[in-house]
Order: structure tokens, then C-alpha cells, then sequence
């Protein structure tokens, strides 16, 4: 048996094609009509409304609980303020990623990890000898993404808080119709947006004030088809779909670093010992062996290859998750992840990983796709990520 949101009895009656997907043991919707288009355009043109409730979320206390953090993640938590939220990856001892989420540091001494599979067994592993409290808060905190370029105005019509000077990745506690929330200036689309954490009991009053007051400025309430297409165009990898945990990984090939995937960014390397730290050096020593990077398709050849076929190009309206394979002068040198039609950037853009050697943006590549049961390759262009990245989005 699925498990169902705090926010389900509103998201439910609005799914008119019962399309229904599972994440993290729960039902969510894909989208709410058949198609994501209008979910999506909220997202880049209003705000859109989605239930992200099915996150892990941890409540970690104690006096060493930024110890504990500090252990685990490549970030430097010891670094983090009251009111700041941290991105990070967490590793094995080989320096092979586990997963990814957030630090929020919400007082003095309490934390909130999220991320995207259950971590309980391995904070409380890694707390051994610690005066630390894990507490799995999943269940008790709902929570929303509010996402879109009209986001803070609906926000500012609710909140007492300064919602309009709130930083990227910072949070700040307040009240949303008398129900004591944290929101936090995050999000999975790379637009401007705001995550809504609130009480499981309260979480319906919630949803009930942001479409009130979002009515008027367009929010629309979508679900993940629209999420998949906006984090493409971020340039924001998924786990299971753009690397793999190595906790799951049955073969070595299957593993990535940091550095491998983007975020070489998050590997402090000043801070005190922490999981993968002697092999994350080595790692960096080498260099990476692969680069994650944006590859655009070539719209002439793609649109040749169909034509050849008696055919006009079709662009996928759903972002799809596959495997297939990227070559250059006739050898394979990769392999894309995920893709998807832009219909901000009009384009065919892909998120894949290639031997480091032919990472650099301009590199001119080939894709595998299937045309009319056939696999054809499309030239394709390599590009810096995000595809996508408005100035609102940190403004």
C-alpha cells in the first residue's frame, strides 16, 4: 500500500488522468493534466505548486550534531549559520557518492538533512560515541515547493517575514495563516523559489492560503513531468537517473565522485577528517575521469534523420530517463542520463557523461536516439551546464 502525502487530500481530486507515480513509497502525481505543458509554463512564467513531502527529513540535535554532519557530508558544516541551507553529497570511505540533500541549520544546535533516499541507519553508524539525537522526521513535516518568477509576491502576501530580502539558500521561521513554518529559498527548477516546511497536521490550511493568494498571480499546481523538464534545464542531476548510489552500485563502473558529477564544488578542503576525505584527495590528484556535461542536439540532423523516414521530428513532451550511448569519431565515449524538448530554450537538451577528455564544451559528439524503431545518431553539440540560469533565480 502507497503511502499518502500530508498534502494528498487537495493534490488527489486534481489529478484528472490518474496520473499517478510512486516516490519514495508514496503517491504523487505526474502531472495533473494529461500533459505537463501548462505546469511547466508555470513554473518559467507565474509559480507553480509542488508536493515534495515524500523527501527524507532527519532532525539532528545534540551537542554534537554539526560534528556528526561535519563526518558525513563533503561540505563544511562547521561553517554554516543560523538561517543558512547547505547542498551536499555525502560519501563512502572511497569517496564514491551515497546521496545528496540539504543542511539547514534551523537554531544553535538543530539541523535538518534532507535527501532523496532513507539515511537513518548511516547517521546513526557515523554518530557512534556521539552525544547526538537522529530523529526521522519524514512523516511529521510536509512540505511544498513554491517555484516560479512570481513566487516571492505570492509569499509576501501571507508571510510576516521579509520574504522579499530572504538569500539564496538561507531560511527564515515564520507563520503562514497562524501555522509556524520554515521557509527556505531552495528549490529543484533553477528559477527563483521557495520550499515550505509545515506540521503534517497543518499542512491542508497551507496548501488552501498559497492557492488563495496565488490565484491571482497564476499558481498552478504541477507535478513531476514539469519538475524533470525545469531540472534538465538546470542542469541538476537525479539520483538513480543521473548516477547511482553507491550503496546500490552491483559494479564499480556504476560509482561516481564529486567530481565526477558536478560537484567537485561541495568537497571541502579544509575542514576536519570526514568520510572519503583521504580518497577524495587522491581523486582530485588524478583528476576526474569523467565529466558530467549538457549536450544540445543538432536540430538539422535531427530533423534529417526523421525526414528520411517519411517523417516530421518528434521532441518528447514527457523528459525521458535512459541510457544511451554518446560517440565521437566512431567510438563510444559515453553515455547521456536523461533529456528532454525546452520549450523556453527550444531545444533538444541532454544531460549525459563522457570520458573527461572529451568534456569541454564545443566538443561536437554524436547521440544515439531511436527513429521509426531504428537507432540513428544526431550530431550534438557539448555545453556548459545549467542550459538554463536567470539571474532571478539569486536575485
Amino acid at each position: 500500500m502507497l503511502l499518502e502525502t500530508p498534502f494528498h487530500a487537495r493534490t488527489a481530486p486534481l489529478i484528472r488522468a490518474q496520473t499517478w507515480r510512486r516516490w519514495a513509497g508514496h503517491q504523487v502525481a505526474s502531472a495533473y493534466d494529461p500533459h505537463p505543458d501548462r505546469e511547466y509554463a508555470a513554473i518559467r512564467n507565474a509559480a507553480a505548486l509542488f508536493d515534495v513531502s515524500p523527501l527524507y527529513k532527519y532532525l539532528i540535535t545534540g551537542r554534537d550534531a554539526a560534528r556528526l554532519l561535519d563526518r558525513m557530508v563533503t561540505r563544511d558544516v562547521a561553517r554554516c549559520a543560523v538561517g543558512q541551507v547547505l547542498y551536499t553529497p555525502w560519501c563512502d570511505a572511497h569517496g564514491k557518492v551515497l546521496d545528496d540533500g540539504t543542511i539547514s541549520r534551523l537554531d544553535e544546535g538543530t539541523y535538518r538533512l534532507t535527501s532523496a533516499e532513507p539515511n537513518t541507519r548511516w547517521l546513526r553508524l557515523n554518530a557512534q560515541g556521539m552525544d547526538v539525537i537522529v530523529e526521522d522526521v519524514s512523516a511529521k513535516v510536509g512540505a511544498l515547493a513554491l517555484q516560479g518568477p512570481l513566487a516571492r509576491a505570492i509569499l509576501e502576501q501571507l508571510s510576516p517575514a521579509d520574504v522579499g530580502s530572504l538569500r539564496y539558500f538561507r531560511l527564515v521561521q515564520t507563520k503562514l495563516c497562524d501555522v509556524a513554518v520554515t521557509i527556505s529559498r531552495t528549490g529543484y527548477t533553477g528559477d527563483l523559489g521557495f520550499e515550505i516546511w509545515v506540521p503534517a497536521e497543518h499542512a491542508v490550511a497551507v496548501w488552501d492560503a498559497l492557492i488563495a493568494a496565488g490565484t491571482p498571480y497564476g499558481v498552478t499546481p504541477a507535478g513531476i513531468w514539469a519538475l524533470d523538464i525545469a531540472r534538465i534545464e538546470a542542469g541538476l542531476i537525479m539520483l538513480d537517473v543521473d548516477y547511482f548510489s553507491a550503496h546500490h552500485a552491483l559494479i564499480e563502473d556504476q560509482k561516481s565522485t564529486p567530481y565526477e558529477i558536478n560537484l567537485g564544488w561541495t568537497v571541502s578542503e579544509t575542514k576536519g577528517p570526514f568520510n572519503g576525505q583521504r580518497a577524495l584527495r587522491e581523486h582530485k590528484r588524478r583528476g576526474a575521469a569523467w565529466s558530467f556535461v549538457g549536450l544540445e542536439v543538432d536540430w538539422v540532423s535531427f530533423e534529417r534523420l526523421h525526414h528520411e523516414r517519411g517523417l516530421a521530428p518528434h521532441v518528447p513532451t514527457i523528459a525521458w530517463r535512459a541510457s544511451s550511448p554518446i560517440h565521437r569519431n566512431g567510438k563510444q565515449i559515453g553515455y547521456a542520463t536523461s533529456g528532454t524538448w525546452s520549450p523556453l530554450l527550444k531545444k533538444y537538451i541532454v544531460l549525459g557523461h563522457v570520458e573527461a577528455a572529451h568534456g569541454a564544451p564545443g566538443t561536437e559528439v554524436e547521440l544515439e536516439m531511436t527513429v521509426e524503431h531504428r537507432r540513428k545518431r544526431p550530431r550534438a553539440t557539448i555545453r556548459k551546464l545549467p542550459f538554463f540560469d536567470p539571474p532571478r533565480k539569486r536575485a
